[in-house]
C-alpha cells in the first residue's frame, strides 16, 4: 500500500504545457462521408432526452469482412422516439459498408443480413469459429447479436446456437482469449438493469447545475452486471463469469472495455472503464482465471483517489518506455485520466504531469485512441466529445454544450499541444458524438477517422495531414486468413521502439483496425520487426522496407 499511495500523490505533480502554434496545416482532416455516401443517421431517443438509455450512443466497427485487403464499416443504430406520448418513431436498422475502393461505401446490411433493428449499443468483430472469416457481436438495450460471416457474402444469425444473447444493456464487448487454448472468449460489459418500459415512461428529474431538468441516472438505478463466456469449441459458448473470477459483484455501470496484455506476461488482462464507479482491471492469472486489481493497482481511481465516470478506454506505449499506457475518457466537469503503467501490473496518474487536465475538463469525453496521423513516429492522442443533456444549450451561463468539437492533442517532446480549430474542417464540426474507430480505410499508409454521434449522420474523417514521416502497416494473421486478437508487433528503427498490439474492442462501443499502423518518422526502413503470437511464439524480420504493407501469417517461421 505504501508504494501505492507514493504513486498517487506524485500522479499530482504539474508540469509544464505548450500551446499550439498557429495553424500550419500539417494536420488536416476532411469530413468525406457525403462523397463516400456513408448517410445513415443514428438515432438516440427522443429530442429531450428523458432517459439514461437515450444518452449513451452507439459505436461502428473497422474490419475487412470479405477479406479484399479494404476496411469496411459496421455502423450500430438505435431508435427514435416521439416525445408526446413516448413511443417509437423510428426503429433505426444497423449499416454494413462495404468499401468499393474509390473512396466509396456502398450499405450491404440487408443483403448480408446483418442490418438488425434492435436498441444498438456496441459491436466488437473477430473470427471466433477459426474459419478464417471476421465474425460479428452486437450489443443491444435488449438481447445482443452474434453474427457468423458465411464466407465475405452473408452472415447468420447464431446467437441461439452460440447462447450469447444476453437480454441486458449491452455496451462494449471484446473476444480475446482468455486461457490460452487458442479459442476467442467474450466479455461484455453490461451498464444498467432497466426495459423498454422503463424508457417509455421516464420523465426528468434531476437539476444539472441548479439550473437544467435533465435525465436521471446512472445514480439510483442498478448496475447490470458484466458477462464472460467461455468458448467450448464448435460454435458454442458457456457462461463462466464465476468460475472465471470475473464476477461484477459491485454491479458497476460498465461502459468501456479494454482486453489487452498489460504486463506483457503473454496472457490478456481485461480492464473496464465504470461510469461513476471504480475502474476494473482484472489480472490474468496465467490459467483462464482473473483477479480484479483495480482497487490498488493504481489506476483505478484518479490520483485524487476519486471514482471518474469512466466512458472509452484505449492502451499503447505513449512514453515509449516499452509498457502500454491506458488513457480513460470521464464526464464533464472532470479530466480525462492517463496512467503510466509503471510495470507488473502497477500504474500511476500522470494526468497532470502532461497537461492533460487542462484539455479535457471541460468536455464530456467518450470514444479515444492513441494515433499518429502525421506518421513522425510520436503517438497523439484523439478523443471524441458531446453532452448528454440537450438542455445545457437552454442555459448559456452554465457554459456548457451538447454538441462539442473532436479534441486533437499532439505531442511535442515531453508536452501535448492542443490543436483543436487548428486540423482542419472535419474536426471543426460540433457533434454530440460517442463512437470512434481508427483505421486506414483509403490505404495511404495514414491513420483515418470514424466518428459517430446522436441523431445524426457519422463524420468519416479522412487524413489529408503534412506527412512528417514514413510509415509501416503490419497485418498479422490466422492460419486461415483473419486478424489474430492480442498478437503484437514490435517495431525498431535507429534509436526508437514502437509497440503495437491488435485488439478486438475498445475506444467506446467501436472497434479499430485490426492492421498495426507505424510511422516510422525520418526512417524509411525499419531495423527489426518482431511479432510475437499468442501461443507464444516469435517471429523477426530484418530490414523491413517502409511505406508498405507488411503481412504475416501465423506459424511462419
Amino acid at each position: 500500500m505504501r508504494r501505492i499511495t507514493t504513486l498517487l500523490l506524485t500522479g499530482a505533480v504539474l508540469a509544464a504545457t505548450r500551446t499550439a502554434p498557429a495553424d500550419d496545416g500539417s494536420l488536416r482532416f476532411v469530413d468525406a462521408a457525403a462523397e463516400a455516401g456513408i448517410s445513415t443517421v443514428t438515432w438516440a431517443g427522443g429530442e429531450i432526452k428523458d432517459h439514461l438509455l437515450e444518452s449513451t450512443g452507439t459505436g461502428a466497427a473497422f474490419f475487412d469482412f470479405d477479406r479484399d485487403g479494404r476496411l469496411d464499416v459496421y455502423l450500430v443504430n438505435s431508435w427514435a422516439l416521439d416525445e408526446e406520448p413516448s413511443r417509437v418513431r423510428i426503429r433505426g436498422r444497423n449499416a454494413l459498408y462495404r468499401n468499393l475502393g474509390n473512396g466509396r461505401f456502398e450499405n450491404v446490411a440487408d443483403l448480408t443480413g446483418v442490418g438488425d433493428d434492435g436498441w444498438g449499443c456496441g459491436v466488437c468483430a473477430a473470427d471466433y469459429d477459426d474459419d478464417g472469416w471476421v465474425d460479428l457481436y452486437v450489443t443491444n438495450y435488449g438481447p445482443n447479436r452474434l453474427y457468423r460471416n458465411l464466407g465475405g457474402e452473408r452472415f447468420e444469425d447464431v446467437t441461439e446456437r452460440a447462447g450469447v444473447g444476453d437480454a441486458g444493456w449491452g455496451a462494449s464487448c471484446s473476444f480475446f482469449d482468455a486461457e490460452g487454448d487458442g479459442d476467442l472468449d467474450l466479455y461484455l460489459a453490461n451498464y444498467v438493469e432497466g426495459d423498454l418500459d422503463d424508457v417509455l415512461t421516464a420523465r426528468r428529474s434531476t437539476t444539472w447545475q441548479e439550473k437544467a431538468k435533465v435525465m436521471a441516472g446512472p445514480f439510483g438505478m442498478r448496475g447490470d452486471r458484466d458477462r464472460f463466456w467461455l468458448n467450448e469449441g464448435e460454435g458454442r459458448f458457456r457462461l463462466a463469469s464465476e468460475e472465471a473470477g470475473l464476477t461484477d459483484e459491485a454491479e458497476s455501470y460498465g461502459l468501456g472495455v479494454l482486453a489487452s496484455d498489460l504486463d506483457l506476461d503473454g496472457d490478456v488482462d481485461i480492464y473496464v472503464a465504470n461510469d461513476s464507479n471504480p475502474n476494473f482491471l482484472f489480472q490474468n492469472l496465467g490459467d483462464g482465471t482473473f483477479e480484479d486489481i483495480g482497487g490498488w493497482c493504481g489506476a483505478g481511481y484518479s490520483a485524487d483517489g476519486a471514482a471518474q465516470a469512466g466512458m472509452g478506454v484505449d492502451a499503447a506505449d505513449f512514453d515509449g518506455d516499452g509498457r502500454p499506457d491506458i488513457l480513460v475518457t470521464n464526464f464533464a466537469r472532470d479530466h480525462c485520466t492517463l496512467y503510466r503503467n509503471e510495470g507488473d501490473l502497477f500504474f500511476l496518474d500522470v494526468t497532470r504531469e502532461w497537461g492533460l487536465h487542462r484539455f479535457t475538463y471541460e468536455n464530456l469525453s467518450w470514444g479515444c485512441a492513441f494515433f499518429d496521423p502525421d506518421l513522425d513516429a510520436d503517438l497523439d492522442v484523439v478523443i471524441v466529445n458531446g453532452h448528454i443533456y440537450p438542455q445545457v444549450d437552454h442555459h448559456p451561463e452554465i457554459d456548457e454544450t451538447y454538441r462539442q468539437r473532436i479534441t486533437l492533442l499532439r505531442r511535442d517532446g515531453d508536452a501535448l499541444e492542443d490543436v483543436r480549430g487548428r486540423a482542419g474542417p472535419g474536426l471543426e464540426q460540433p457533434i454530440s458524438a460517442r463512437g470512434l474507430a481508427v483505421g486506414d480505410y483509403d490505404d495511404d499508409g495514414d491513420p483515418d477517422l470514424f466518428v459517430t454521434g446522436m441523431d445524426c449522420a457519422p463524420l468519416l474523417l479522412r487524413n489529408d495531414s503534412e506527412r512528417r514521416g514514413h510509415w509501416l502497416k503490419v497485418r498479422l494473421l490466422s492460419e486461415r486468413g483473419a486478424p489474430v486478437p492480442n498478437a503484437r508487433a514490435r517495431v525498431v528503427t535507429g534509436d526508437r521502439t514502437q509497440l503495437g498490439e491488435i485488439r478486438c474492442g475498445s475506444t467506446y462501443q467501436s472497434q479499430n483496425s485490426a492492421d498495426l499502423l507505424f510511422g516510422l518518422g525520418v526512417h524509411d526502413r525499419v531495423d527489426t520487426l518482431e511479432v510475437q503470437w499468442p501461443d507464444g511464439s516469435v517471429v523477426v524480420r530484418t530490414d523491413v522496407p517502409g511505406d508498405r504493407l507488411t503481412t504475416l501469417s501465423a506459424g511462419e517461421s
